[in-house]
């Protein structure tokens, strides 16, 4: 085995695992828990913790 078909081993598993990661993040399944997670941002603080962190001081 010679340095070229080391290379293209890699370069196959490494295009394998990135379909997987693809399927997986563009799976129904995990959809709910991703739309959840885009809105942590936009999420109101609430309490102390959040001043703590600079949060809205009104």
């Amino acid at each position: 085995m010679d340095v070229n078909d080391l290379r293209s081993v890699v370069t196959v598993v490494s295009l394998i695992a990135f379909l997987g990661i693809v399927a997986w993040a563009w799976s129904r399944s995990n959809r709910a828990g991703f739309d959840e997670a885009a809105q942590l941002p936009f999420a109101e603080e609430q309490g102390a913790e959040g001043a703590s962190r600079g949060g809205n001081q009104q």
